[in-house]
């Protein structure tokens, strides 16, 4: 996968701490971009030497969110998305992928990390008929996010709220009151998208470890059963919550990759 915006890596943008490696810039050097600093890829590069395949999930968890928003503009004629821990811009955006379904569709990305900011003109690019903005605060600050997100998303209709690879970087009680609050706030017919990372591996789970003992970007690892119980209250969409590859997969040459240890699903609102 390539990484299309530009770089930064010559010229930090003000406010951001080039010291500590931070999740969103490690997941762009795993995806091929360049849009990270030396500290991102020296921290990427040993979890990858704990980890090779750590490239492979990451790009599962943007395949995964690709088919997921498709579905969701498609097939439950969604045109209002809530995108909560959205990265760097790479292919395939929440907004890119639902404006080709719906050109209506209008989407708000939350994000906190300063380079996600300054990239922000990437992700706000539009069709006429949609609308995109950006939102900087926390998975923590749900009411701000909700408050904030009304100015763009209309909460008297249906909203698909996206946590792809978000919620592990929070312990249980911060996520559990986190989803809980943002989905009560949804009206019936939303929906919730979510991807995360497993800890079905050996090897990605001592990787995690070590990373987390490192301080920087701690991610918490579950399992499905665990992951599933954010979907509580909601009627899963069919396959489930299964390895995210295993989700309404489309056809492929390729085999899926062997080592991808994440697990995704969506859940109605009813």
């Amino acid at each position: 996968m390539t990484d299309d915006a530009p770089s930064t890596r010559q010229r930090p943008t003000s406010g951001i701490d080039t010291s500590v490696p931070h999740s969103a810039r490690m997941w762009n050097h795993w995806l091929g971009g360049k849009d990270n600093y030396e500290v991102d890829r020296a921290a990427a590069d040993q979890f990858a030497a704990a980890f090779p395949a750590i490239a492979d999930n990451a790009r599962a968890f943007r395949h995964f969110l690709s088919r997921g928003i498709r579905y969701l503009a498609e097939d439950a004629g969604i045109r209002q998305f809530l995108d909560v821990g959205t990265g760097l811009p790479t292919v395939d955006n929440t907004h890119e992928v639902a404006q080709r379904v719906a050109p209506d569709s209008r989407v708000v990305y939350v994000d906190n990390d300063p380079l996600v900011l300054a990239h922000a003109r990437a992700l706000l690019t539009s069709t006429p008929e949609g609308a995109t903005a950006y939102l900087d605060a926390d998975l923590r600050d749900a009411d701000t996010i909700l408050r904030t997100a009304a100015d763009t998303l209309d909460f008297d209709r249906p909203i698909a709220l996206v946590l792809s690879g978000i919620l592990g970087h929070y312990d249980d009680e911060v996520a559990d009151a986190a989803v809980s609050r943002l989905v009560a706030a949804l009206p019936s017919g939303s929906h919730l998208l979510i991807c995360d990372g497993t800890d079905t591996s050996p090897e990605l789970n001592e990787a995690q470890r070590m990373h987390n003992e490192r301080g920087a970007v701690v991610y918490h690892l579950r399992g499905h059963e665990r992951i599933g119980r954010f979907f509580t209250g909601l009627e899963l969409v069919e396959p489930g919550v299964v390895p995210c590859y295993e989700w309404r997969p489309e056809p492929s040459p390729f085999e899926p990759p062997a080592d991808v240890h994440a697990a995704g699903g969506v859940g109605r609102k009813p």
